[in-house]
C-alpha cells in the first residue's frame, strides 16, 4: 500500500515526461519544416519581433526569441530547482545509497562528452561550446522509454530521472559560472538579498504565491541586468520554497470532520432551493480553503502545478522557437563543428555513462540498482545522448550572436539525438526479450 502511494506521483511524472517528448518532437519536426519552407522569412521575423514595455527612460523590450529563452525558460528552470530540491530532501537522491549509482554514471556522462568535444576541437573560436554535449533531455528519454511499454522496469525510468536531475545540477552550475559574462555584482548582491530574505519570509511566515510572484519578477530583472543568466535565479528561488506541511494528516481529517459538521448543522430542509451561502457556511467553506493550503507542501503543489505547463507548453515553444534551422546544401554550416557535437553528445555520453557505471559497481563504490541488469543501463546510456532541450539552451549561450556556429550546432544535437533515441530503443527493446520482459 505504503509503496503504490510512493509510485503513483512518480509513475505521474513518467506519463507527463512522455507526452511532453512527443510533443516536443513534433513542433520540433513543424519547426524544420517551417523554417525550410517558402515562408521561412515569416518565421525567422516572428521569432524576432521585440515586445516589451517602456516608460521615461526605462524600456525592457526583447525579441520574442529572448523572451521565450530568458522568460519562459526561467519557469522551465525553477520547475528543475524544485524537482532538485527534493530529490536532494525526500527523493531518489537524498542517501549516499540512493544517489551512489546515478551519480557516478552521471559524472560519466558530463565529462567524458566534454572531454571528446575539447579532444576533437581544432577551432579556437568554437571552444567556448564545451558545455553544450552534457546535458540529458529528461522528456525526450522517458519518451522512448514509453515506446517500451511494461518491457521497461519502473525502476530504470527511476534511474534515468535521478541520473537526468544530477545531470541537470551539472548543467545550471556550469551555466552559472562558465556562461554568465560581464557580471555586474551590485545587481548580482541585490538579487541574492531579495532571494534571502524570500527564504527567511517563508521559513518564519505562511508561505504566500502572490508574495513570491512579486519579487521573483524582481528578482529576475536583476539578474537579467546583472549578467548572470536569469534562469540561474528561478533556480535559487525554487529552494525558497517550503517543503514542510503546515498540518498532517491526522490533524487535516480532525478539522475536515469538524467544518463537515458544522456545515449540515447549518443546512435547512430547503436546500435544494437555496443558491445563497448563510454567513456560517461562508465561514465553514473559507475555513476549509484555509485548510486545504495548510495540508499541502508549497513546493509538491507548486511542482504539480507546474508539470503540465512546463511539459505541454513551455518546452514546446522553447522547440518550435529554437529547434528551426535551415538544411539546405548552399546553408554556410560548420561541419566539423557539426561532427563533433554529433560524437562528443552520443558516443561520449554512451561511453561516459557505461565506463563510471562499470568502474563503479566493479570497484563497489556502487551497486546496480535493484531489479536492473547492466545491459538495461547500456541502453539508458544511449538514450542519455538525446541532449535537446538543455544542449540548444546552452548553444544560445555559448555562440550568442554567431548565427553559423548556433545552426551547425543545432543539427548536429538534433542528427545526436536521434541517433541516440534510435540506438537506445534497439538495445533496450532487444534486452527486454531477452530477459523476457519479465523485469
Amino acid at each position: 500500500m505504503i509503496k503504490n502511494i510512493l509510485l503513483t506521483p512518480f509513475q505521474k511524472f513518467v506519463k507527463t515526461g512522455s507526452m511532453a517528448g512527443m510533443l516536443l518532437f513534433i513542433t520540433t519536426i513543424l519547426a524544420i519544416i517551417w523554417a525550410n519552407s517558402p515562408y521561412a522569412d515569416s518565421y525567422d521575423s516572428l521569432l524576432q519581433f521585440k515586445i516589451g514595455i517602456s516608460f521615461h527612460d526605462f524600456e525592457l523590450r526583447k525579441p520574442l526569441i529572448l523572451w521565450i529563452n530568458d522568460g519562459l525558460m526561467a519557469i522551465f528552470f525553477f520547475l528543475i530547482g524544485l524537482e532538485l530540491k527534493r530529490e536532494l530532501l525526500i527523493g531518489e537522491i537524498n542517501t549516499l545509497k540512493k544517489a551512489a549509482f546515478p551519480f557516478i554514471a552521471a559524472i560519466g556522462g558530463v565529462t567524458i562528452p566534454i572531454v571528446f568535444y575539447l579532444i576533437l576541437n581544432q577551432n579556437p573560436d568554437t571552444v567556448i561550446g564545451w558545455g553544450i554535449p552534457m546535458a540529458t533531455d529528461i522528456a525526450f528519454a522517458l519518451a522512448i522509454l514509453s515506446l517500451l511499454g511494461k518491457r521497461v522496469p519502473l525502476s530504470l525510468k527511476v534511474f534515468l530521472t535521478a541520473f537526468a536531475i544530477i545531470d541537470d545540477i551539472a548543467a545550471v552550475i556550469v551555466i552559472a559560472v562558465f556562461y554568465s559574462t560581464d557580471v555586474n555584482l551590485m545587481l548580482l548582491f541585490y538579487g541574492v538579498v531579495l532571494i534571502s530574505l524570500l527564504a527567511v519570509f517563508y521559513y518564519y511566515r505562511k508561505f504566500s504565491l502572490e508574495v513570491g510572484i512579486i519579487v521573483a519578477g524582481i528578482i529576475w530583472f536583476l539578474f537579467l541586468k546583472s549578467g548572470i543568466h536569469p534562469t540561474i535565479a528561478g533556480v535559487l528561488l525554487a529552494f525558497t520554497i517550503p517543503i514542510k506541511r503546515r498540518i498532517n494528516i491526522k490533524s487535516f481529517a480532525d478539522s475536515l470532520a469538524s467544518i463537515s459538521n458544522s456545515l449540515v448543522g447549518s443546512s435547512d430542509e430547503d436546500e435544494d432551493e437555496k443558491h445563497l451561502l448563510t454567513k456560517e457556511e461562508i465561514k465553514c467553506i473559507d475555513n476549509l480553503d484555509d485548510l486545504s493550503v495548510e495540508v499541502r507542501s508549497p513546493l509538491q503543489h507548486l511542482e504539480q502545478k507546474l508539470h503540465k505547463m512546463v511539459a505541454y507548453f513551455i518546452l514546446p515553444v522553447f522547440a518550435f522557437a529554437n529547434a528551426g534551422v535551415m538544411i539546405s546544401s548552399s546553408y554556410n554550416f560548420d561541419f566539423a563543428l557539426i561532427q563533433n557535437i554529433i560524437i562528443s553528445l552520443f558516443v561520449g555520453k554512451f561511453v561516459g555513462v557505461i565506463l563510471f557505471s562499470y568502474l563503479g559497481v566493479k570497484l563497489k563504490i556502487t551497486e546496480l540498482p535493484f531489479g536492473l541488469k547492466f545491459n538495461q543501463i547500456v541502453g539508458v546510456a544511449a538514450i542519455a545522448g538525446i541532449g535537446f532541450t538543455m544542449s540548444i539552451f546552452i548553444d544560445h549561450l555559448a555562440f550568442a550572436g554567431d548565427e553559423r556556429s548556433i545552426n551547425s550546432v543545432k543539427l548536429g544535437i538534433i542528427i545526436a539525438s536521434l541517433i541516440a533515441g534510435v540506438v537506445g530503443y534497439v538495445i533496450l527493446r532487444l534486452s527486454s526479450d531477452k530477459d523476457t520482459g519479465t523485469q
